[in-house]
């Protein structure tokens, strides 16, 4: 019988599926459903520094009389903090009581202020582990790439030096050097890297010109977008584990990022669109998979077809279309 136990963040896992923070890991009753359909460990609903600093912003302005006043808005932000905290803070104490897998707090950051000491809220509680999800827009056309950077790491290091349990970054793709990012990151403290989050994308409505929301659900496609860089980063850049997210909707997916180096793979949108039982699902495809090739374990074939392992490792650094294209007319 194959054995789907894992690691991730020196955490043991009965299998490599995660549920990502979302909506759908924001109640107890939730993440039992998910335990019970199979689920290997879950990520909680994101804390979000940027949202309630903008609901600061909407009180006051709507709130004239105090909006010159610095103590109001320090009131508000501490309120709004400390209330949005306990109740992610009940959550987690609450799930870690009906639940056995282990349960990783998200801290969804813009800064390294004072916001990050949260971490040491959720370990006192209880937390397994911490995830940071950082997502940074640089607007200001002098910003240096360095200095976009250095956030990261700055946010990483206030917390490493606040808390003992391991902390993993979640982090986008759109970086000049991601395999120097990951690097950079282990460096400084991080156990793991999530690749990649996904954020707010505009669009444009032609009938209202308007900005809208564009579609907020992944598709089974943007697994590509994340599996070059679980083979590439995988192979260079060693003892730092790997989630794979964006795009994986069925089993066939979460085994090819297996297959390329990652530890665990998370999964988010195919769970609401598809329900929890498409974890069953997956890991029944697990199963048939390595009964197939007669693997025993998932140590067997991670990193198989890696940037490290495979005969031709330039199919991971090749950028362009030309052996399709220069035979198309």
């Amino acid at each position: 019988m194959a054995n789907l136990e894992t690691t991730y963040l020196g955490l043991k896992l009965k299998n490599p599926l995660v549920a990502a923070s979302s909506g759908l890991t924001s109640s107890v009753e939730k993440i039992v459903e998910l335990e019970k359909a199979g689920i290997g460990a879950v990520v909680l609903k994101s804390v979000f520094e940027e949202q309630i600093n903008n609901e600061v912003t909407s009180m006051l302005e709507k709130d004239q009389q105090n909006m010159g006043y610095p103590e109001a808005e320090d009131y508000l932000k501490s309120y709004l903090r400390d209330n949005t905290i306990n109740k992610h803070l009940e959550l987690l104490q609450e799930a870690k009581k009906a639940v056995d897998i282990p349960i990783i707090a998200s801290v969804n950051c813009v800064s390294s202020d004072e916001w990050t000491t949260i971490a040491k809220d959720f370990e006192e509680a209880g937390a397994d582990a911490i995830e940071l999800n950082i997502f940074y827009v640089p607007t200001d056309r002098g910003e240096k790439p360095g200095v976009v950077e250095q956030l990261y790491i700055n946010i990483l290091r206030k917390v490493k030096s606040d808390i003992s349990i391991p902390v993993s970054v979640k982090f986008g793709l759109y970086h000049s050097n991601i395999v120097g990012m990951a690097d950079k990151l282990l460096a400084n403290g991080a156990s793991g890297i999530v690749m990649f989050n996904r954020f707010y994308e505009p669009d444009i409505n032609l009938d209202t010109l308007e900005l809208t929301s564009s579609e907020i659900f992944s598709s089974p496609a943007d697994v590509r977008k994340t599996l070059r860089w679980v083979g590439l980063v995988s192979s260079k850049v060693h003892q730092l584990d790997i989630a794979a997210s964006t795009g994986i909707h069925d089993g066939s997916a979460a085994i090819k990022q297996i297959l390329a180096g990652a530890q665990v793979t998370q999964l988010c949108s195919t769970l609401y669109l598809n329900g929890s039982g498409v974890i069953t699902e997956i890991i029944d495809e697990f199963s048939k998979f390595m009964n197939k090739w007669n693997f025993k374990k998932i140590e067997d074939f991670r990193g198989r077809l890696s940037y490290k392992n495979i005969p031709d490792p330039l199919m991971y650094e090749r950028s362009q279309f030309m052996k399709y294209f220069s035979n198309r007319k």
